[in-house]
């Protein structure tokens, strides 16, 4: 009685794998690849720095295959490799069509210069990044970078309520913090009393400003104990120490 079980089993099988197979083959391309042909290219993008001209130039390798045998995996990496694109969803529409969703880097800020930080917190390199204008220039270790981003947005925050534009946040490698004001003045902090140094000079600002015969200083030294040292560009008013003096610290 085993032996016409068995036999029904495995023919039962034999028939199932010969309705599957095909599909499974015809889905992964295995035969009849030329079938179908992908005629349409579809892009959803914001086109702000990727052109649909390189990302048609990109995808055209894949267009003219068979509906089936076209990997979305195989367009998505390729896509994902271009400058600027931080992420691609592709999807086929019968009968012919392949649509494209492309996500673009989005810059925050300059960093060390010749490169950018998106606004996921990822650093990244792309043509033309040094000439876009109008972002932060960031500077510090690169294993540091989220937390010198954390700073910029604190130090952005506390000095705009008072009229100062912060464009640049440097960290040294001996953590010691500057920053570039938007009025061309450097803020030299270093790494000790952060918090205590930036709430003087803040305290401060509002009498400050109108010192130096309505001229801007341009350097403020805040590594001082009980004050800092203000730098103004008329040349005899070198560095002097405001509200108190001593030696620079760190």
């Amino acid at each position: 009685m085993k032996a016409p079980i068995s036999l029904r089993g495995a023919a039962w099988l034999i028939a199932v794998a010969l309705v599957i197979l095909p599909v499974v083959g015809l889905v992964r391309g295995w035969f009849a690849s030329d079938r179908w042909p992908i005629r349409t290219l579809q892009v959803q993008a914001s086109y702000q720095h990727v052109s649909a001209d390189k990302i048609r130039a990109t995808v055209e390798p894949y267009l003219g295959k068979g509906f089936f045998a076209t990997r979305l995996d195989h367009v998505q990496k390729a896509v994902q490799a271009l400058p600027w694109v931080a992420s691609a969803e592709a999807r086929k529409v019968w009968p012919d069509t392949l649509e494209l969703r492309v996500h673009e880097r989005q810059p925050v800020a300059h960093w060390n210069g010749d490169r950018l930080i998106g606004r996921d917190g990822g650093i990244f390199t792309a043509p033309g990044a040094a000439s876009i204008s109008g972002l932060p220039q960031l500077s510090g270790p690169d294993a540091r970078e989220p937390e010198v981003v954390a700073f910029y947005q604190k130090v952005r925050d506390e000095f705009s309520p008072v009229g100062l534009r912060v464009d640049g946040v440097t960290l040294s490698g001996r953590a010691s913090w500057r920053l570039q004001l938007g009025n061309g003045a450097e803020l030299v902090i270093g790494s000790d009393d952060v918090e205590q140094r930036l709430k003087r000079f803040l305290d401060v600002y509002p009498r400050l400003a109108q010192d130096g015969d309505g001229k801007p200083f341009t350097r403020v030294d805040l590594r001082y104990a009980n004050g800092f040292a203000v730098r103004w560009p008329q040349p005899e008013a070198n560095a002097q120490p405001a509200a108190g003096g001593g030696v620079p610290q760190s």
